[in-house]
């Protein structure tokens, strides 16, 4: 009598494991015009009055709660977070795009500066130029012009964006957008503790941070794929060497 063999279920590949990260789940467009239509109806509202947005009883009331006292632990990290927002906190980000150099991942560095320095220069910039909020009083540390929106919030939330979708497998992303999403959130906190924004500014600069990244992440991803097809050639042409 004849016997069949069945095959033992081929396992997972370790270059298929390695296509997760820079390639976007379903739905991330979707998300994406969610933040960017919500950033949008905020900078509706405060572009429409900057001296007294309809939103400035509770930016007001917040920045109240932000009143102090200004020393301790609370002062230690909003000095860290400032740090980290400022001119010396560009080395996270120039570290990851020579990671990105170092693997020859070409397609993600191009949506990695597109998003970081088109983003900050277009959205951040243009943004306080047109808008040219007035800041809150005595702000503790040094500001640029202009308060909408929160150059630093927009950048943490970009930068959470950018790791979990260059660095980040699929199966770790979860964890990923909750810490993600706790960091944003210090920053704004720390913004407003400084008295460097109104509420409303964090809140539309975290906002149009997620959207810049998930939405060039959608329009970077037929490339990104290509990417991650390319590494995974090579991975088995350098395998069977």
């Amino acid at each position: 009598m004849p016997t069949t063999s069945l095959a033992a279920p081929a396992p997972h590949s370790p270059c298929r494991r390695r296509l997760a990260p820079g390639l976007p789940a379903a739905g991330t467009a979707l998300l994406g015009t969610a933040f960017a239509a919500a950033a949008a109806l905020v900078f509706a509202i405060v572009a429409a009055d900057t001296t007294r947005p309809r939103l400035q009883n509770a930016d007001e009331r917040w920045l109240t709660l932000m009143g102090g006292p200004h020393d301790g632990l609370p002062l230690a990290a909003a000095t860290v977070l400032d740090w980290f927002g400022g001119p010396l906190g560009a080395i996270v980000p120039l570290a990851l795009m020579a990671a990105l150099c170092v693997r020859r991942r070409w397609w993600s560095l191009l949506y990695f500066l597109t998003a970081y320095l088109g983003g900050s220069a277009v959205v951040v910039q243009v943004v306080k130029y047109t808008v040219d909020r007035p800041r809150p009083a005595g702000p503790l540390v040094r500001v640029d012009h202009g308060s909408f929106p929160s150059g630093h919030a927009f950048g943490a939330a970009l930068l959470v964006v950018l790791v979990g979708a260059l660095f980040v497998t699929r199966a770790r992303r979860p964890l990923w957008w909750s810490l993600g999403a706790l960091f944003t959130m210090a920053m704004m906190w720390s913004r407003t503790w400084l008295h460097a924004h109104w509420l409303s500014d964090t809140v539309a600069g975290a906002l149009a941070g997620f959207a810049t990244g998930l939405l060039l992440w959608c329009s970077f991803a037929p490339l990104l794929r290509r990417e991650a097809t390319r590494h995974v050639d090579r991975r088995k042409e350098s395998s069977s060497e």
